[in-house]
């Protein structure tokens, strides 16, 4: 029944978005009804089968389209590869790709956007970026390992990436220890608070 209410939800915001009163609102709920979805299906969420009996929904921050930024992008060539540390001894290998600039809140930010190695293998995530973050709400309103945002290549040309906060999700470990997930490189520490995206989850902090 959980899981049958979570594709109700998904169906009518679906609905919502193919018409000419498409909102930013309703883009980013349904990418917060999806990953509900996901979660309450005990063969893809990461929650423990203890949590997972009384799963309801994630908590997100209240959608705010000032959050979503179109940031200068500059390409970093020839970077290191590099082993990401985790939260266990796993130590996957990444690439900095570049460079993505912004202001926010007045403050000047600057994060390094990374590309997974194993991932750009394969055809489906060779356009994929990666970018682990902390800010200020960590450990309090949001999981204390920080929080992590998908990103789609920029077209070769393009000099700006848009970067959508609202999108920001938690590691797997912020559910389960059983996870290995990456731990934010510490340049990647936004100094003012992300009231953006999921929110950490129970006792997760």
């Amino acid at each position: 029944m959980k899981n049958l209410f979570f594709a109700f939800l998904i169906v009518t915001i679906s609905i919502s978005c193919t018409t000419n009163k498409t909102s930013y609102e309703d883009e980013i709920k349904l990418v917060q009804y999806e990953l509900n979805l996901q979660y309450a299906d005990a063969e893809e969420s990461p929650l423990t089968a203890e949590d997972l009996k009384t799963f309801k929904a994630l908590e997100f921050f209240k959608i705010d389209k000032n959050y979503k930024v179109e940031a200068t992008f500059e390409l970093t060539p020839n970077t290191p590869v590099f082993e990401m540390p985790t939260t266990t001894e796993r130590l996957p290998l990444y690439r900095k790709y570049g460079i993505a600039r912004f202001s926010l809140h007045g403050k000047e930010i600057e994060l390094s956007l990374y590309q997974s190695q194993d991932l750009m293998m394969n055809a489906e995530y060779e356009d994929y970026l990666f970018l682990p973050f902390n800010d200020k709400t960590n450990g309090t309103t949001s999981y204390g390992g920080g929080r992590f945002i998908d990103l789609k290549l920029p077209s070769k040309d393009s000099k700006t990436i848009v970067i959508d906060f609202n999108k920001a999700y938690n590691p797997y470990c912020a559910y389960n220890g059983r996870f290995s997930c990456p731990i934010p490189p510490s340049e990647n520490t936004i100094p003012i608070e992300i009231l953006a995206g999921v929110k950490a989850y129970g006792k997760h902090h």
